[in-house]
């Protein structure tokens, strides 16, 4: 909702509502096809080479701890900038 309020000769306009629900909403989809590439890379990767399974494992939990903190720092960021 947009609201328009004129204040002596300018025209002020003003934002109302919760936008920051829209941009996290935004912000969640980086993290969620960052998440889908690499434990679909990492299955393809322990099919291929299983006898690396453990250095494919952690790899792919580290990505996907990095790819979750991006997603919470959406989320704060709709709270520091409000």
């Amino acid at each position: 909702m947009i609201n328009l309020a004129a204040v002596g000769d300018n025209a002020k306009t003003t934002l109302v509502g919760n936008v920051a629900s829209i941009g996290y909403g935004l912000a969640a989809i980086g993290p969620g096809v960052g998440v889908g590439i690499i434990f679909g890379n990492g299955t393809q990767a322990l099919a291929r080479q299983p006898e690396a399974a453990g250095l494919i494992r952690t790899n792919q939990i580290m990505g996907f701890a990095f790819c979750e903190a991006l997603a919470l720092i959406g989320i704060v960021m709709g709270f520091v900038y409000k």
